[in-house]
């Protein structure tokens, strides 16, 4: 993706989103020429379906979205909420983990929201 547009401090046109929504796919090819990464292609192609069908690069829905997809959807989301972007500060994990826990059964799988807290919360009990 060219730069112009992934460090775009504005909204993003109808053309630059129609073009960032093919960084999955470019993402895919890339990765399918690494022998050894073969299995993480799904990951790679589908993490920006939705369980409602919503999403894309296809529209997949619920289980036929392959599951590490779904994980890869859960973990992408968080970094990108909470990661400070050109256009905006990043928002705190208690934010974050609210806008997961509304999308879940909508955007997120619920069962991979669930379990992406409950490992944050363990790993953040293990600190102190």
């Amino acid at each position: 993706m060219r730069d112009e547009v992934l460090l775009k401090p504005g909204s993003l046109t109808a053309g630059e989103f129609q073009q960032m929504m093919k960084h999955s796919q470019y993402g895919a090819d890339i990765v399918s020429r690494i022998r050894k990464l073969k299995d993480i292609i799904p990951g790679v192609k589908y993490h920006h379906e939705k369980c409602d069908g919503s999403g894309y690069p296809e529209g997949l829905k619920g289980g036929d979205i392959p599951v590490i997809a779904r994980i890869i959807a859960v973990a992408d989301a968080f970094d990108a909420m909470t990661s400070d972007r050109p256009y905006r500060k990043g928002l705190s994990h208690e934010i974050a983990f609210g806008e997961l826990n509304k999308n879940a059964g909508r955007q997120f799988d619920s069962e991979v929201v669930r379990a992406f807290t409950e490992v944050y919360e363990a790993m953040k009990a293990a600190e102190y």
